[in-house]
Protein backbone atom coordinates (compact mmCIF):
# COMPACT_ATOMS: atom_id res chain seq x y z
CA UNK A 1 0.00 0.00 0.00
CA UNK A 2 1.13 3.55 -0.89
CA UNK A 3 2.03 6.15 1.74
CA UNK A 4 -1.01 8.56 2.50
CA UNK A 5 -0.10 12.12 2.24
CA UNK A 6 -0.93 12.69 6.09
CA UNK A 7 2.15 9.57 7.08
CA UNK A 8 5.14 11.72 7.16
CA UNK A 9 3.38 14.42 8.77
CA UNK A 10 1.86 12.66 11.58
CA UNK A 11 5.02 10.37 11.70
CA UNK A 12 6.96 13.80 13.18
CA UNK A 13 4.19 14.58 16.03
CA UNK A 14 5.07 13.97 19.68
CA UNK A 15 3.26 11.58 21.20
CA UNK A 16 1.94 14.25 24.41
CA UNK A 17 2.01 17.14 22.06
CA UNK A 18 -1.96 18.36 21.62
CA UNK A 19 -3.10 18.03 17.82
CA UNK A 20 -5.82 20.66 16.06
CA UNK A 21 -7.70 19.01 13.58
CA UNK A 22 -9.71 21.39 10.96
CA UNK A 23 -10.89 21.59 7.65
CA UNK A 24 -14.58 21.26 5.90
CA UNK A 25 -17.27 19.33 6.41
CA UNK A 26 -16.33 15.50 4.97
CA UNK A 27 -13.09 16.00 4.47
CA UNK A 28 -12.01 13.20 6.56
CA UNK A 29 -11.71 15.30 10.07
CA UNK A 30 -12.53 12.54 12.13
CA UNK A 31 -10.57 9.37 10.64
CA UNK A 32 -7.58 11.05 10.83
CA UNK A 33 -7.99 12.09 15.04
CA UNK A 34 -8.80 8.43 15.28
CA UNK A 35 -5.42 7.10 13.79
CA UNK A 36 -3.92 9.64 15.11
CA UNK A 37 -5.69 8.68 19.02
CA UNK A 38 -4.56 4.81 18.34
CA UNK A 39 -0.98 5.70 17.35
CA UNK A 40 -0.18 8.07 19.50
CA UNK A 41 -2.90 7.90 22.34
CA UNK A 42 -5.00 10.77 23.66
CA UNK A 43 -8.35 11.69 24.05
CA UNK A 44 -10.26 13.26 20.53
CA UNK A 45 -12.02 16.59 21.50
CA UNK A 46 -15.56 17.72 19.27
CA UNK A 47 -14.89 20.99 17.74
CA UNK A 48 -18.18 21.10 15.51
CA UNK A 49 -20.74 23.09 16.99
CA UNK A 50 -23.75 21.05 15.64
CA UNK A 51 -22.74 17.38 17.12
CA UNK A 52 -22.30 18.23 20.53
CA UNK A 53 -26.13 18.20 20.78
CA UNK A 54 -27.30 14.35 21.71
CA UNK A 55 -30.28 14.40 19.15
CA UNK A 56 -28.05 14.69 16.24
CA UNK A 57 -25.46 11.76 15.84
CA UNK A 58 -26.69 10.77 12.45
CA UNK A 59 -27.43 14.21 10.89
CA UNK A 60 -24.47 15.83 12.19
CA UNK A 61 -22.45 12.55 11.31
CA UNK A 62 -20.80 12.19 14.57
CA UNK A 63 -18.22 9.64 14.83
CA UNK A 64 -20.39 6.05 15.35
CA UNK A 65 -20.34 4.48 18.42
CA UNK A 66 -17.70 1.61 16.92
CA UNK A 67 -15.52 4.67 16.45
CA UNK A 68 -16.17 6.04 20.01
CA UNK A 69 -15.19 2.45 20.86
CA UNK A 70 -11.84 2.70 19.39
CA UNK A 71 -10.44 5.88 21.68
CA UNK A 72 -11.98 7.97 24.06
CA UNK A 73 -14.24 10.78 22.78
CA UNK A 74 -15.40 13.83 24.72
CA UNK A 75 -18.22 16.61 24.41
CA UNK A 76 -19.81 14.71 21.50
CA UNK A 77 -23.85 14.35 21.58
CA UNK A 78 -23.81 15.55 25.56
CA UNK A 79 -26.37 18.64 25.39
CA UNK A 80 -29.90 18.35 24.49
CA UNK A 81 -31.58 20.21 21.40
CA UNK A 82 -32.92 23.29 23.49
CA UNK A 83 -29.46 23.75 25.91
CA UNK A 84 -27.93 27.04 25.35
CA UNK A 85 -24.28 26.58 23.88
CA UNK A 86 -21.68 28.71 22.71
CA UNK A 87 -17.87 29.35 21.90
CA UNK A 88 -17.36 30.17 26.04
CA UNK A 89 -19.28 27.14 26.73
CA UNK A 90 -17.09 25.01 24.19
CA UNK A 91 -14.01 26.42 25.87
CA UNK A 92 -14.68 26.09 29.56
CA UNK A 93 -15.56 22.74 28.73
CA UNK A 94 -12.47 21.80 26.65
CA UNK A 95 -10.38 23.76 29.30
CA UNK A 96 -11.48 21.28 31.80
CA UNK A 97 -10.24 18.28 29.76
CA UNK A 98 -6.90 20.05 29.09
CA UNK A 99 -6.17 20.59 32.72
CA UNK A 100 -6.68 16.62 33.14
CA UNK A 101 -3.37 16.03 31.63
CA UNK A 102 -4.76 14.05 28.79
CA UNK A 103 -3.13 14.87 25.28
CA UNK A 104 -6.18 16.38 23.36
CA UNK A 105 -6.66 15.57 19.46
CA UNK A 106 -9.08 18.51 18.80
CA UNK A 107 -11.37 17.74 15.75
CA UNK A 108 -13.89 19.83 13.85
CA UNK A 109 -15.30 22.66 11.42
CA UNK A 110 -15.96 25.43 13.61
CA UNK A 111 -13.78 28.23 13.19
CA UNK A 112 -14.52 30.32 15.93
CA UNK A 113 -14.44 27.43 18.34
CA UNK A 114 -10.52 27.26 16.93
CA UNK A 115 -10.20 31.14 17.26
CA UNK A 116 -10.55 31.17 20.27
CA UNK A 117 -8.96 28.33 21.66
CA UNK A 118 -5.43 29.50 20.04
CA UNK A 119 -5.87 33.48 19.96
CA UNK A 120 -8.04 34.01 23.34
CA UNK A 121 -11.59 34.78 23.87
CA UNK A 122 -13.07 38.04 25.32
CA UNK A 123 -15.17 37.73 28.59
CA UNK A 124 -18.03 39.01 27.46
CA UNK A 125 -21.48 38.79 29.70
CA UNK A 126 -24.30 36.67 28.78
CA UNK A 127 -26.75 37.81 26.66
CA UNK A 128 -30.11 38.53 28.53
CA UNK A 129 -32.82 36.31 26.95
CA UNK A 130 -35.08 38.93 26.15
CA UNK A 131 -32.56 40.87 23.55
CA UNK A 132 -31.95 37.67 22.20
CA UNK A 133 -35.77 37.36 21.21
CA UNK A 134 -35.14 40.76 19.83
CA UNK A 135 -32.61 40.60 17.76
CA UNK A 136 -34.27 36.80 16.41
CA UNK A 137 -36.86 39.06 15.11
CA UNK A 138 -34.61 41.90 13.48
CA UNK A 139 -33.75 42.54 10.50
CA UNK A 140 -30.30 41.77 9.02
CA UNK A 141 -30.53 45.74 7.96
CA UNK A 142 -31.91 46.51 11.50
CA UNK A 143 -28.85 44.74 13.35
CA UNK A 144 -26.21 45.78 11.03
CA UNK A 145 -27.26 49.55 11.90
CA UNK A 146 -27.28 49.01 15.48
CA UNK A 147 -23.65 48.21 15.69
CA UNK A 148 -20.95 50.94 16.15
CA UNK A 149 -18.47 51.38 13.78
CA UNK A 150 -15.04 49.60 14.63
CA UNK A 151 -17.33 46.57 14.67
CA UNK A 152 -18.89 46.68 11.70
CA UNK A 153 -15.80 46.69 9.93
CA UNK A 154 -14.27 44.08 11.74
CA UNK A 155 -16.76 41.10 11.12
CA UNK A 156 -18.53 40.03 8.22
CA UNK A 157 -21.61 41.80 7.62
CA UNK A 158 -23.02 38.83 5.34
CA UNK A 159 -23.19 36.56 8.59
CA UNK A 160 -26.24 37.33 10.28
CA UNK A 161 -25.35 35.11 13.48
CA UNK A 162 -21.74 37.04 13.95
CA UNK A 163 -24.05 39.99 12.98
CA UNK A 164 -26.61 39.77 15.78
CA UNK A 165 -23.97 37.84 18.03
CA UNK A 166 -21.95 42.08 17.90
CA UNK A 167 -25.65 43.64 18.32
CA UNK A 168 -26.51 41.81 21.28
CA UNK A 169 -23.05 42.50 22.79
CA UNK A 170 -23.35 46.19 22.27
CA UNK A 171 -27.00 46.20 23.70
CA UNK A 172 -26.57 43.88 26.26
CA UNK A 173 -23.19 45.84 27.78
CA UNK A 174 -23.57 49.28 25.66
CA UNK A 175 -19.81 48.27 24.25
CA UNK A 176 -19.07 46.93 20.92
CA UNK A 177 -17.61 43.37 20.07
CA UNK A 178 -14.37 45.12 18.86
CA UNK A 179 -13.94 46.74 22.08
CA UNK A 180 -14.23 44.02 24.08
CA UNK A 181 -12.06 41.38 22.04
CA UNK A 182 -9.68 44.14 22.53
CA UNK A 183 -9.49 43.02 25.94
CA UNK A 184 -8.47 39.51 25.40
CA UNK A 185 -6.93 36.90 27.37
CA UNK A 186 -4.26 35.05 26.71
CA UNK A 187 -5.36 31.75 24.35
CA UNK A 188 -6.01 28.58 26.28
CA UNK A 189 -3.62 26.97 23.80
CA UNK A 190 -0.85 28.76 21.63
CA UNK A 191 -0.56 27.60 18.23
CA UNK A 192 2.76 27.33 19.16
CA UNK A 193 2.45 24.10 21.79
CA UNK A 194 0.02 22.30 18.82
CA UNK A 195 0.32 20.51 15.71
CA UNK A 196 -1.95 22.34 13.80
CA UNK A 197 -3.56 20.54 10.85
CA UNK A 198 -5.82 22.05 8.01
CA UNK A 199 -7.25 20.01 5.73
CA UNK A 200 -7.17 21.79 2.46
CA UNK A 201 -9.22 19.25 0.04
CA UNK A 202 -10.08 19.25 -3.63
CA UNK A 203 -13.17 21.20 -4.06
CA UNK A 204 -15.07 18.59 -7.07
CA UNK A 205 -13.84 16.15 -4.82
CA UNK A 206 -15.78 17.07 -1.44
CA UNK A 207 -18.49 17.74 -3.46
CA UNK A 208 -18.89 14.71 -4.33
CA UNK A 209 -18.04 13.47 -1.06
CA UNK A 210 -20.76 15.86 0.35
CA UNK A 211 -23.41 14.09 -1.32
CA UNK A 212 -22.43 10.69 -0.88
CA UNK A 213 -22.25 11.27 2.79
CA UNK A 214 -26.10 12.70 2.67
CA UNK A 215 -27.13 9.86 0.96
CA UNK A 216 -25.41 7.51 3.73
CA UNK A 217 -27.19 9.88 6.66
CA UNK A 218 -30.82 9.18 4.94
CA UNK A 219 -29.98 5.64 4.52
CA UNK A 220 -28.87 5.61 8.39
CA UNK A 221 -31.68 7.10 9.60
CA UNK A 222 -31.63 10.94 10.08
CA UNK A 223 -34.69 11.38 8.63
CA UNK A 224 -35.83 9.43 11.88
CA UNK A 225 -33.73 11.57 14.05
CA UNK A 226 -35.51 14.63 12.73
CA UNK A 227 -39.30 12.87 12.74
CA UNK A 228 -38.42 12.59 16.43
CA UNK A 229 -37.45 15.96 17.43
CA UNK A 230 -40.07 17.24 15.14
CA UNK A 231 -43.17 18.15 17.35
CA UNK A 232 -40.75 20.54 19.19
CA UNK A 233 -38.96 21.60 16.32
CA UNK A 234 -38.10 25.28 16.24
CA UNK A 235 -35.88 26.90 13.47
CA UNK A 236 -34.25 29.55 15.94
CA UNK A 237 -32.76 27.41 18.24
CA UNK A 238 -28.99 26.69 17.22
CA UNK A 239 -29.50 22.97 17.22
CA UNK A 240 -32.11 22.99 14.76
CA UNK A 241 -30.17 25.14 12.32
CA UNK A 242 -27.81 22.47 11.62
CA UNK A 243 -27.96 21.34 7.67
CA UNK A 244 -30.34 18.98 6.84
CA UNK A 245 -32.38 19.32 9.82
CA UNK A 246 -34.49 22.29 8.16
CA UNK A 247 -34.55 20.52 4.73
CA UNK A 248 -36.19 17.34 6.39
CA UNK A 249 -38.48 19.19 8.23
CA UNK A 250 -40.09 20.61 5.22
CA UNK A 251 -40.02 17.00 3.83
CA UNK A 252 -41.62 16.16 6.88
CA UNK A 253 -44.51 18.61 6.80
CA UNK A 254 -45.22 18.41 3.80
CA UNK A 255 -43.74 21.23 1.59
CA UNK A 256 -40.22 19.15 -0.11
CA UNK A 257 -40.52 16.16 -1.56
CA UNK A 258 -37.67 14.02 -0.18
CA UNK A 259 -35.45 14.49 -3.45
CA UNK A 260 -35.58 18.16 -3.24
CA UNK A 261 -34.78 18.01 0.50
CA UNK A 262 -31.71 16.39 -0.53
CA UNK A 263 -31.26 18.23 -3.38
CA UNK A 264 -31.47 21.44 -0.74
CA UNK A 265 -29.64 19.98 2.14
CA UNK A 266 -26.37 19.34 -0.29
CA UNK A 267 -26.53 22.75 -1.78
CA UNK A 268 -26.53 23.70 1.66
CA UNK A 269 -23.45 21.57 3.04
CA UNK A 270 -21.38 22.29 -0.29
CA UNK A 271 -22.53 26.69 0.61
CA UNK A 272 -21.05 25.71 4.36
CA UNK A 273 -18.11 23.83 2.75
CA UNK A 274 -17.30 26.63 0.90
CA UNK A 275 -17.20 29.33 3.88
CA UNK A 276 -14.65 26.62 6.03
CA UNK A 277 -12.10 26.19 3.28
CA UNK A 278 -12.52 30.33 3.19
CA UNK A 279 -11.99 30.78 6.51
CA UNK A 280 -8.64 27.81 6.64
CA UNK A 281 -7.08 30.49 3.52
CA UNK A 282 -7.88 33.61 5.66
CA UNK A 283 -7.22 32.06 9.24
CA UNK A 284 -4.82 29.28 9.33
CA UNK A 285 -1.95 30.61 7.17
CA UNK A 286 0.19 29.11 9.38
CA UNK A 287 -1.35 26.02 10.16
CA UNK A 288 -0.42 22.73 8.91
CA UNK A 289 -1.71 21.66 5.44
CA UNK A 290 -3.05 18.44 4.08
CA UNK A 291 -4.56 18.10 0.55
CA UNK A 292 -6.32 14.57 2.10
CA UNK A 293 -6.01 12.92 4.45
CA UNK A 294 -6.87 9.12 3.17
Amino acid sequence: MSPRPSDALLGRIPTRQPVLIAGPTASGKSALALRIAQSGGGVIVNADASQVYRCWRVISARPTAQEEAQAPHRLYGHLEDHAPYSTGHWLREVAQIIDSGIRPIIVGGTGLYFQALTDGLADMPATPPQIRTQGNAMTLEALIAGLDDLTADSIDLANRARVQRAWEVRTATGRGLAAWQAETPPPLLPLSQCCAIALEVERDWLNARIERRFDLMLEGGALDEVRAVLPRYDPRLPAHKAIGVPELVAHLRGTMTLEQAREAAIIATRQYAKRQRTWIRSKMGVWHKLPCPE
